[in-house]
């Protein structure tokens, strides 16, 4: 289950990075109150995410180009200090008491521009710290690290919040990104690919376009990334309509469903990480995908809590573990001069349609009711995989 972390350069930045994982949870559910307490306005917190996740879908390929043209672990020191210090700028601000939403604004943008070189960045460096015999186990293992981290660190932040202040909450995060930087000055730099060609930044741009374009089956995969992110993950942020008006649950219960969500999510890869050939096997992916958006079909038609619940679980199972299946299979079957640029596309496709997904599913929900949004988005992404899956899966051959 933990094979990957038998390599020392992945096991130092898995662990630094946990640590700051938890970090940016204790920030964001405390940035939301901040927010919230100066404005009482939910649009300027939807902005706020909204912001934070644009530049992601602006930027992200174009990032893609230069992390192929440099060495990777550089561009991580980089991003994460930028990190550290918008952390500590924040707080600062906050702990004299001259924090202005703008400011908050601001600090969503620049998050947001760093976060698209960030993660790439990150996706395009597991083969290179764990190796390609352990590089499915290391994203399972990175993503049990990210859905852990969405357990512990809002809970952290609630007690932290009530102990230390916002501002305490937005220094700690700061020093969480010290281990990172760390752990990142003690891994051995690799150099960038070797280019036959050395190609204009627009040349890479469109080189990129191309490849995708001729590997039918990779842009299938990352075409099923984006229905996760555009259709699959309307029910998170529709979930406070459930659980206030449809399970007539209030704040405990839209705890109790987030949670169950992340729990599902967590057991979910956890179960892939002991499997040793799901990797590249595309019934595993079919399975996962079919839970993922039954369980959301069924999810959004309860009106028991219970069933909602164990829904969700069955959503989280479902979703992380299908996503990490994306993940290594578009790794395992890109070139690494490729891997960079594609990871930009794939953090693209799955993290920046995510707020424009959200904003029509939101506007939808307002006419026609959250329950059937939520519905209507799951079934037609699940028609459309098959149709999908039916079309570029069958004759697909994985590395």
């Amino acid at each position: 289950m933990f094979s990957s972390l038998k390599v020392r350069e992945f096991r130092i930045f898995w662990f630094s990075m946990f640590v700051s994982l938890i970090g940016t949870w204790v920030q964001s559910m405390a940035q939301s109150w901040l927010v919230f307490k100066l404005t009482h306005s939910a649009f300027l917190l939807g902005l706020v995410g909204f912001l934070a996740y644009l530049p992601i879908s602006l930027f992200s390929l174009p990032a893609g180009v230069f992390i192929d043209r440099a060495v990777k672990r550089d561009f991580l020191i980089v991003t994460q200090a930028v990190f550290m210090l918008l952390a500590f700028l924040l707080a600062f601000l906050v702990h004299k008491e001259l924090v202005a939403v703008w400011h908050i604004l601001t600090i969503a943008v620049l998050s947001g521009i760093a976060m698209s070189i960030d993660a790439p960045t990150r996706q395009a460096m597991v083969v290179e710290l764990a190796g390609k015999q352990h590089l499915f186990n290391a994203i399972v293992l990175n993503s049990a690290a990210f859905n852990s981290a969405r357990l512990i660190g809002p809970a952290l932040a609630g007690v932290l919040i009530a102990t230390i202040g916002m501002a305490g909450c937005f220094y700690v995060n700061a020093f969480s990104y010290i281990p990172v930087l760390l752990a990142l000055f003690l891994i051995k730099p690799v150099p960038a690919p070797v280019k036959v060609k050395n190609n204009s930044f627009f040349l890479d741009m469109r080189e990129t376009v191309e490849f995708i374009r001729k590997e039918r089956f990779l842009a299938a995969i990352l075409s099923l990334a984006a229905m996760f992110s555009i259709f699959g993950a309307a029910y998170v942020i529709l979930m406070p309509v459930f659980a206030q008006e449809i399970l007539h649950s209030g704040a405990r219960g839209l705890a109790v469903l987030m949670s169950a969500n992340g729990a599902g999510a967590l057991v979910g890869v956890l179960n892939l990480a002991r499997l040793k050939h799901a990797a590249s096997n595309l019934a595993v992916l079919k399975f996962c995908v079919i839970m993922f958006f039954v369980s959301i079909m069924f999810f959004a038609i309860s009106v028991n809590f219970v069933f909602s619940v164990a829904m969700l679980f069955l959503v989280g199972f479902g979703g992380s573990s299908g996503m990490s299946i994306i993940n290594t299979i578009l790794q395992m079957n890109v070139p690494d001069a490729y891997r960079g640029r594609i990871m930009g596309v794939f953090v693209m496709m799955f993290t920046g349609l995510m707020p424009f997904g959200n904003l029509l599913a939101g506007t939808m929900a307002h006419f026609i009711g959250a329950p059937l949004v939520v519905f209507l988005g799951a079934l037609s992404s699940l028609v459309l995989y098959f149709f999908i899956a039916g079309k570029y899966f069958r004759e697909a051959v994985i590395a």
